[in-house]
């Protein structure tokens, strides 16, 4: 028999804890069997970007020696960071160094790390963006801050920042401290236009931090990332991952590109040895040319893909207009009713008949601001896009009868 104890977790544990709605995705629904078709997370569906018989014909490279996991990593990362500014610099007269990182587990520590650094619980908030990626705000109530909602332009289907609205809140609420913009979109696949985001960067009296995540800006044209500003703004932080566009989510690596003196702080608070040595290792090898090199040839395919899916979902009845943009490895797309008018009730069975009936894993969009009936659909492989096409084809003319 267990001893008498007076714990209750329920006035144990802290209020906004109990609370807390969790980061869903579509696995927590169809876990994968290993045979599934997933387009639902937006993985590099070619694989990892790593020099193992590569398009330039070189072998493994990866240079780590497991003798040395009895040792801890290095704790500040020097040579990885620099490759990653060596990738992002474009301007030499004012290049980034590795003095503008920080290196964490996933974008999910910096953004984090962001708040932790920057909000006072309880008292401070962040502004989002609606519709957007849910781990802004679910770190957000694990730190008792409140989120503050701007949506996005619902009237266009463009999913545009709105730098005016943005800046009235700025202005009329100093306890925002972070503004987090994402660009290309999650789920929308829309580019945050440059000059919107400059006039928030610009605001004449509000001391806060812009957060610019481009978790998917690989995908988007050659020029695109904000990550060279870092070097003339102070307030400006860009994280980067390279779960994406390299197809290494499993090794849990992203980059915050911002000023020395906020990199220092968000260096200074995380735990010690974040970076495991296999992690490092892989990711230098993934930033080397022949890593880089299997990393453009894998983009170039997904975005024919891509390009396939343009062209191809019209064709199938049922399915309407393309959301957002297209500068992303998915694509946000209206489901139908028999009157042509898009229907978040059929969008649901849609995805869940083609995941249990067809073992094809799409994402469910339909509940945000400005996405009725909306699925979000990863660009797989050829073969998988073709199985995709095939049975959404069937699934939709099932369901729309019904």
């Amino acid at each position: 028999m267990a001893p008498t104890s007076s714990f209750n977790l329920q006035t144990c544990a802290r209020k906004n804890i109990l609370q807390l709605i969790p980061y869903r995705c579509a696995r927590d629904d169809y876990k994968d069997d290993g045979s599934n078709i997933l387009l639902d997370a937006n993985e590099n569906a070619y694989g990892p970007s790593l020099p193992i018989n590569g398009v330039d014909g070189s072998e493994a490279k990866i240079g780590y020696d497991l003798t040395h996991l009895n040792r801890y990593p290095d704790p500040h990362q020097e040579d990885l960071k620099q490759l990653f500014c060596n990738y992002r610099n474009t301007n030499p007269a004012k290049p980034l160094t590795p003095a503008n990182l920080f290196l964490g587990v996933g974008s999910d520590e910096a953004i984090d790390a962001l708040l932790r650094c920057f909000c006072i619980p309880g008292k401070d908030k962040i502004l989002t963006c609606p519709p957007t990626y849910g781990m802004y705000s679910v770190s957000a109530q694990v730190n008792d801050v409140e989120v503050v909602k701007e949506t996005l332009d619902l009237t266009s289907g463009k999913f545009e920042l709105r730098p005016e609205a943005i800046n009235k809140r700025l202005s009329e609420d100093p306890t925002i401290k972070i503004v987090y913009i994402c660009s290309p979109g999650n789920p929308t696949a829309s580019i945050a236009d440059r000059e919107a985001v400059r006039k928030v960067l610009a605001h004449p009296t509000w001391n806060g931090v812009v957060v610019v995540d481009e978790a998917y800006i690989d995908f988007a044209p050659e020029g695109s990332s904000l990550a060279p500003w870092a070097v003339d703004y102070p307030n400006l932080v860009v994280m980067q991952t390279l779960s994406k566009a390299f197809g290494l989510a499993g090794i849990r690596l992203g980059a915050a590109f911002t000023s020395p003196e906020i990199a220092q702080l968000l260096n200074n608070l995380k735990a010690p040895y974040s970076i495991s040595s296999p992690t490092s290792s892989l990711a230098m090898a993934a930033l080397s040319p022949a890593g880089l090199a299997v990393k453009e040839e894998n983009v170039r395919k997904l975005l024919a893909q891509r390009d396939r899916l343009l062209f191809e979902l019209p064709k199938i009845p049922g399915i309407g207009r393309f959301l957002g943009g297209f500068e992303s490895n998915f694509l946000l797309v209206e489901v139908l009713d028999k009157n042509l008018t898009p229907d978040s009730g059929i969008a649901k069975k849609v995805y869940e008949e083609l995941a249990e009936g067809c073992g094809v894993i799409v994402r469910y969009r339909g509940g945000e601001p400005g996405c009725a009936g909306c699925l979000r659909i990863t660009v797989g492989t050829e073969a998988e896009v073709s199985k995709l096409l095939e049975n959404l084809k069937e699934v939709l003319k099932g369901v729309r009868r019904e």
